[in-house]
């Protein structure tokens, strides 16, 4: 299946690594315009955007602080500049948190997962959005967490925030769809990634076993659903919430 994609520029937050660069280089092979958006892994990213480029994408590297909106603003007018509007959003870029109970988490700590994951959000939407109004056309897709949905002990900042994210995802999918601007989030289960995997093996082995698939999932996996999701295939899906988790936890 054509996925409609060649002519498409996609802004990807958090692309050196994970699922963001899974997403980017899959883009890529669909032919689209990539811009691979990183904090601090410049060589990461480089590979990413090498791999676009090699599989019939192209693109340009930009580095910036998600939770700063000059730096978003920035980012995007370049990238306008060189490639012309962004036509689809991944808010993927990563917010680290604490992991740790409820009653031993200070207040900052959860305010601070959930303002910076708020901001981020809001700065690259609002960076983004106006032009889509303007041309009636654009997608945004959040990458949320099946924690919002199904929460674990420990996570309480995280889910918190995503569940914020949830929420405003909704009403963005709300007000924006007369201009014809597509809001969905895309929550993935537990994923193997650096991020993951210095958890215990035992702790992977557990969830594995309680997934129908029997495994816990690639970045590749979550790319696959997040690249349809930019396809103009699903210009009639909008406040979705997504959920790609082998089966682990259902709707």
């Amino acid at each position: 299946m054509d996925l409609k994609l060649q002519d498409k520029v996609v802004l990807v937050t958090g692309a050196s690594r994970g699922i963001g660069a899974a997403i980017a280089r899959q883009l890529g092979a669909c032919g689209a315009t990539v811009i691979v958006n990183y904090y601090s892994n410049q060589g990461q990213a480089e590979e990413v955007l090498a791999a676009v480029k090699e599989s019939g994408g192209t693109g340009m590297l930009y580095q910036a602080d998600v939770r700063e909106a000059a730096a978003v603003r920035a980012m995007v007018d370049h990238a306008v500049a060189e490639f012309g509007p962004i036509d689809v959003l991944f808010n993927n870029a990563n917010i680290k948190f604490p992991v740790k109970p409820f009653m031993e988490m200070s207040w900052e700590e959860i305010h601070g997962k959930l303002s910076d994951e708020m901001q981020a959000l809001y700065n690259c939407s609002q960076a983004v959005v106006p032009s889509m109004i303007e041309r009636r056309s654009g997608k945004l897709i959040i990458v949320s967490s099946t924690l919002s949905r199904q929460p674990g002990a420990g996570f309480a900042a995280h889910c918190a925030a995503k569940s914020a994210v949830d929420a405003i995802a909704k009403v963005m999918a709300f007000e924006l769809g007369a201009y014809g601007i597509t809001v969905n989030v895309l929550a993935p289960g537990l994923v193997i990634t650096d991020a993951t995997a210095q958890q215990p093996k035992e702790m992977h082995q557990q969830i594995a076993a309680i997934t129908p698939l029997k495994r816990i999932a690639l970045p590749e996996d979550i790319a696959g659903t997040a690249v349809m999701l930019a396809s103009p295939h699903t210009d009639y899906l909008t406040g979705q919430y997504i959920s790609v988790n082998g089966g682990a936890f259902m709707l």
